[in-house]
């Protein structure tokens, strides 16, 4: 009776391994089919691991069993290579491989930094007779205002934009009304303490700055040295010129109103020879041109 059993347990083994093997190289036959049908020249022996294709469908005709312990065959194995042939992302691994998302770009050169000065147009009028700049104790808005536009920045990275305003020289100058010319009048006194405009704006995304015109229309001059307001401070007949700073993120710790501006890898800037100006109290130049302030 024993004995009846112990065939028949050999018996299914047999039968099972010849069905799974005829029923993988059916499969194999059916794929073979497809591609052919497709004109793809691909080499099935390249894609065995095992040898060629032959070798294993003509063990199955000869009746021929895989070892019964074997969990994989030959022809499983050509069966998942094919399948990662025809498709790139056909295993699990694979497709959190391709699906990690887009790779963040690199972070944009301070050097690809432009900026551009608007109504250019207005302040060379100015500059062609000389600008003058109307400072006040209580502080006076400039005219014309400082309008830029900034391109190249990284739109998902943080920035300051800032201005100051720095002496050309260190002279003192008077306007002479008979020649209509500024002259040296001496040395420049003493230095005033250092004043920065932060935009409001600020901190924004280089996106957010690339969007729009950074205005300091805000911002205000005044010859008052105990200024409390955040104002500029200069002195009245000097020159002086305009400078804009793009401030990324983490260069900025050393920012500060009443501190020069920091300088570094992660600072760039810029300014424009057609804003210089001469500070006055009140316009010497009488020039029709200055009567379009607006107050």
């Amino acid at each position: 009776m024993s004995e009846r059993r112990r065939s028949a347990v050999a018996l299914s083994s047999r039968a099972h391994a010849f069905s799974v093997e005829a029923l993988i190289g059916s499969n194999k036959k059916r794929k073979l089919r497809d591609w052919e049908e497709k004109g793809l020249d691909l080499s099935m022996e390249a894609l065995s691991p095992a040898g060629p294709l032959g070798d294993t469908e003509d063990a199955a005709a000869h009746g021929l069993e895989p070892h019964p312990d074997s969990e994989q065959s030959t022809g499983s194995d050509s069966e998942v290579l094919t399948e990662r042939t025809s498709c790139s992302f056909s295993t699990h691994t694979d497709l959190a491989s391709g699906a990690a998302g887009p790779v963040p770009a690199a972070m944009s050169s301070m050097e690809e930094i432009q900026v551009e000065l608007q109504c250019a147009d207005l302040w060379k009028r100015f500059h062609d007779i000389g600008t003058e700049m109307i400072i006040t104790k209580a502080g006076r808005r400039m005219f014309p205002a400082m309008r830029v536009k900034i391109t190249g920045l990284d739109p998902h990275q943080q920035y300051y934009i800032a201005m100051d305003i720095v002496p050309v020289d260190n002279k003192r100058y008077r306007y002479v009304y008979h020649s209509s010319k500024w002259m040296v009048a001496g040395n420049a006194d003493s230095p005033v303490p250092p004043r920065v405009y932060i935009h409001p704006d600020s901190l924004a995304s280089g996106d957010t700055w690339m969007r729009q015109v950074v205005s300091f229309d805000k911002l205000k001059l005044t010859n008052n040295e105990l200024d409390d307001q955040g104002h500029i401070i200069l002195h009245s007949m000097h020159k002086y010129q305009p400078r804009v700073h793009v401030i990324r993120k983490d260069f900025s710790s050393d920012l500060s109103p009443t501190k020069p501006v920091p300088v570094g890898d992660g600072v760039k800037t810029f300014n424009f020879p057609e804003t210089v100006f001469t500070t006055v109290t009140a316009y010497q130049n009488h020039h029709p041109i200055h009567h379009c302030e607006a107050q």
